[in-house]
């Protein structure tokens, strides 16, 4: 993954930091497209160091690592079976619903 694989979007900043930050655009929010996986910063008066901190903070959101891992998984092979074993586990689990007052199977999971 790398930066062509992201959308930059550049605006400018709120907060102090007076004249400078009033008339550039150096707040950054960075996108990865395939996972939506959001990073933003403006942090810096930079906006080339705000664009770096908005990636990195991109790529350690749970969101981006979620993506990361399944997308490795599938290109490696592994995640040809994944469906059959969720529908495997989900057998597994016994479902009720509230009718007439009392707990019965869910006819949907049974």
């Amino acid at each position: 993954m790398t930066a062509k694989d992201c959308r930059f979007d550049y605006y400018r900043g709120s907060g102090k930091g007076g004249q400078h930050r009033n008339k550039t655009d150096s707040a950054v929010r960075c996108t990865h497209i395939e996972s939506g996986a959001v990073g933003k910063a403006e942090d810096n008066r930079s906006q080339h160091k705000n664009k770096q901190t908005a990636f990195r903070r991109m790529a350690e959101t749970q969101r981006f690592k979620d993506w990361h891992k399944i997308e490795t998984a599938r290109r490696l092979g592994r995640y040809v079976g994944i469906d059959d074993e969720v529908d495997r586990q989900m057998k597994r689990i016994r479902v009720e619903v509230k009718e007439g007052g009392k707990w019965v199977p869910d006819p949907a999971f049974t």
